[in-house]
């Protein structure tokens, strides 16, 4: 039985490297693009610090900055991805004209959303890894604190994450088309909301009291917060143990909360006969 459902994972790992592969520029593009996102942000965001871009990145309160901005873009890389890569895909499938026949064979359906996912996190961790080099090599070494603290945030933030976008899918099976446009609407209001670029401090206090009530922006905070070494002030919303549990149980939570809404949505669809309409 576990051969039999590691063979299946493996071919959907495979058939996804393929359509991967059939499309290099996209492997080019998406590395040029990071980069350029994170100097037309970072300088637009400096560039409101007292004394001028040159000084706010040879100040503490630049380099801090800093910091929370190339933090943040780590995380919302992954979040972003996570919303294409798992919900949009979904319908890109229907384009394709596999979903439904996917749904006449016993494949499992949990093992069919991780392998959308497996190679844009791959691929976005390395996107990642050179956006941090490459601010390495722009402002100099950045604050690696806490790193055991910071991968096991990272880790549970994902996985919250994951299960959203598996609610994102289960979205996209029922609306179609109309999810594209909410998938933007996601990701840009995530950003100002989580304070994706920006310290929480900024925010207007409406759009705060909406911060705390999201569980991605303790994800967040926790993250560089802990990569940075918990300066003052730092973390923004809650005590470092208080953001902890939230974050861990978003982790353990969302998963399972997400699968469910995908497979009710996938029971609807297929009971309606939508399944395959465009």
């Amino acid at each position: 039985m576990l051969s039999q459902t590691l063979d299946s994972f493996g071919a959907m790992l495979r058939k996804n490297l393929l359509i991967m592969l059939r499309y290099p520029v996209n492997f080019i593009s998406s590395f040029a693009q990071v980069l350029i996102i994170i100097l037309i942000m970072l300088f637009a965001s400096l560039s409101f610090i007292p004394g001028g871009v040159q000084n706010a990145l040879l100040s503490q309160v630049g380099r801090t900055f800093s910091s929370v901005a190339i933090y943040g873009l780590i995380l919302f890389l992954f979040v972003s991805d996570t919303l294409w890569s798992v919900g949009y895909n979904i319908r890109w499938e229907q384009y394709e004209g596999t979903l439904e026949s996917l749904y006449l064979t016993p494949a499992n359906r949990f093992l069919h959303l991780v392998s959308r996912l497996f190679f844009p996190i791959v691929w976005t961790g390395l996107n990642a890894t050179a956006s941090l080099a490459f601010m390495r090599f722009i402002f100099g070494p950045l604050p690696l604190a806490n790193p055991g603290l910071a991968l096991l945030t990272l880790a549970l933030t994902l996985a919250g994450v994951f299960g959203f976008g598996f609610c994102f899918a289960a979205y996209t099976l029922i609306v179609k088309e109309s999810a594209q446009t909410v998938a933007n609407m996601l990701q840009f209001a995530l950003m100002a909301v989580c304070a994706m670029f920006f310290p929480f401090a900024v925010l207007p206090a409406l759009v705060r009291a909406v911060s705390y009530a999201v569980p991605l922006s303790y994800g967040v905070d926790l993250f560089r917060s802990a990569l940075m070494g918990f300066p003052p002030g730092y973390p923004e919303l809650l005590p470092v143990s208080t953001e902890l549990i939230i974050v861990t149980l978003w982790g353990l939570l969302m998963p399972t909360l997400g699968f469910l809404v995908y497979r009710w949505a996938e029971t609807y669809v297929r009971t309606n006969g939508s399944l395959a309409e465009f």
